[in-house]
């Protein structure tokens, strides 16, 4: 998690306190019986968000789901290496590419705004016309509804483009961290059919979310059972860290982890001062000798196409093998 979100976090997270507790779930099927696996099993989604907004993005993005990196990424739709991205969904149909909700332009010296535009939906945009910076801005200016049409306009936007959406999920959490934000974000995952990242009980009960989880399984929106979220604290840490992550992935459950992918270029170090921790996670989870030592856990990877394909069906879907170069 950035700064930026922590930030946000902290300013937002009391909102959920208003919320009541959710009542027990009802025994069944755990999300991984249901998609075909032993109950004990250890699934894991590696999702790459981000895609689409620089092509260095792009092309890092590209490698690792070509590797077997990642087995997912969530593209930005109003940015502006957006086509780039398209193009590849097109012809790789075999990716699992979702819909990385923007609702927030937090770079300095590289901006984008609402494909709605500025008139459509002005509560969104800073006075240059630009989505505001972090997340307390969002929801310090904007109007819930105006936020949930440019939502739905990048994912209509999206599938116009031909990529085949898999699932969703926000970019800095913006539809995510104010209940109300978060139900809408719920229902738009209801009307698309797609399953979304949602963090788990174990996150959500500090704030008092249980019940967004709660009224995610009642809509039939599937999504992980447990989220990882935060990155490294230095890049002398990189493979020690996620190797304790991974070590953490229980069996009987459904776990995402999320990263940024990105190449050390000029390009790179000059949207974002991340860009060596971008390129540290994606040389990690790219390298051969990491899929091994996930393999030596008994972990197996998926992506949110299975999440979606049982939402959608009812049933399990064939296994999948993700890295095709």
């Amino acid at each position: 998690m950035t700064m930026q979100n922590k930030s946000a976090f902290s300013v937002i997270s009391a909102l959920c306190c208003t919320l009541a507790a959710a009542s027990s779930v009802a025994e069944g099927p755990s999300l991984v019986e249901r998609l075909g696996f032993p109950a004990d099993a250890k699934l894991l989604i590696i999702n790459a968000d981000d895609f689409g907004m620089n092509h260095a993005t792009n092309q890092a993005t590209i490698a690792a789901l070509k590797s077997g990196g990642v087995t997912s990424a969530t593209i930005m739709v109003p940015c502006g290496w957006f086509p780039e991205a398209a193009t590849f969904a097109r012809a790789n149909p075999q990716a699992a590419l979702g819909v990385h909700t923007v609702l927030t332009s937090e770079w300095g010296r590289y901006k984008w705004g609402p494909v709605l535009g500025r008139e459509a939906v002005p509560s969104l945009c800073d006075p240059q016309g630009y989505f505001y910076t972090d997340v307390a801005a969002v929801y310090l200016h904007s109007k819930i509804e105006e936020a949930e049409r440019e939502v739905r306009a990048q994912i209509d936007k999206a599938l116009a483009a031909g990529i085949d959406v898999t699932h969703i999920d926000s970019h800095m959490g913006a539809m995510q961290y104010a209940p109300g934000y978060h139900e809408r974000y719920l229902y738009i995952a209801k009307d698309y059919n797609l399953p979304c990242r949602v963090a788990g009980m174990d996150i959500m009960a500090q704030f008092g979310g249980e019940r967004l989880i709660q009224l995610a399984d009642e809509l039939g929106v599937l999504h992980p059972d447990i989220l990882f979220m935060g990155d490294p604290p230095n890049l002398e840490v990189t493979e020690s860290w996620w190797k304790d992550r991974l070590a953490q992935v229980q069996p009987g459950k459904v776990t995402e982890i999320y990263i940024h992918c990105g190449e050390m270029t000029p390009e790179m170090r000059a949207t974002t001062g991340s860009a060596a921790r971008r390129t540290a996670d994606t040389e990690f989870f790219s390298n051969p000798a990491t899929h091994e030592y996930m393999r030596s856990l008994g972990i197996e990877l998926i992506s949110y196409r299975e999440l979606r394909h049982l939402q959608r069906e009812g049933k399990p879907m064939p296994r999948a093998k993700y890295g095709w170069e």
